[in-house]
């Protein structure tokens, strides 16, 4: 047993550093989608830039707290969610407290899947999410997990790819979209 999970961690962890170098890779030779934007207060969204003209993306800006995690307030399915933006997550997990508040009860949840977190080997179901919504910007149909011995929800790759672009820059992370 604790072979597999050594096996299945690796696996993961090694899928999960593929991607993280294939995005940062991808968002290094992109050039910052509005990088003179005005900084926002922690935890808040300023939202930049317009649609009209295709000049530039609209923009969303969030500021990294004293331990360095960018924390912010978003909605799953019309329920608030607070979220941990998590670039190494492969998709958005959800705690089964906000999972319940966004209408996906424990009987609906099939517990296929397992998950390593900080918290060590954790169930995970897999589902899908009809919205999440961060600021103005609403992504429909975003794939999803909701995990077992979670403490916050994790804003992951399954909604961040679904962007134009991100990118983390001193502490100031940038969520750009049409």
């Amino acid at each position: 047993m604790i072979g597999w999970a050594l096996r299945q961690l690796a696996i993961w962890g090694g899928l999960g550093l593929l991607l993280y170098a294939v995005v940062g890779n991808r968002l290094s030779l992109q050039p910052s989608a509005d990088a003179t934007a005005p900084p926002a207060a922690a935890s808040s969204a300023a939202p930049t830039g317009n649609r009209t003209g295709g000049a530039m993306p609209n923009s969303l800006v969030f500021h990294a707290n004293k331990q360095g995690h960018v924390v912010l307030d978003g909605v799953v399915n019309g329920a608030p969610v607070r979220f941990l933006v998590d670039t190494g997550a492969t998709m958005v997990v959800l705690t089964m407290k906000d999972a319940e508040a966004a209408g996906l009860g424990h009987s609906d949840l099939v517990f296929s899947m397992r998950t390593s977190t900080a918290n060590g080997v954790a169930r995970a179901a897999p589902v899908k999410l009809r919205e999440v919504r961060v600021g103005q910007l609403s992504i429909d149909e975003v794939p999803a997990a909701v995990a077992e011995n979670l403490g916050i929800s994790l804003l992951g790759q399954s909604f961040l790819t679904r962007l134009d672009s991100y990118e983390m820059h001193d502490g100031v992370l940038t969520l750009s979209y049409w």
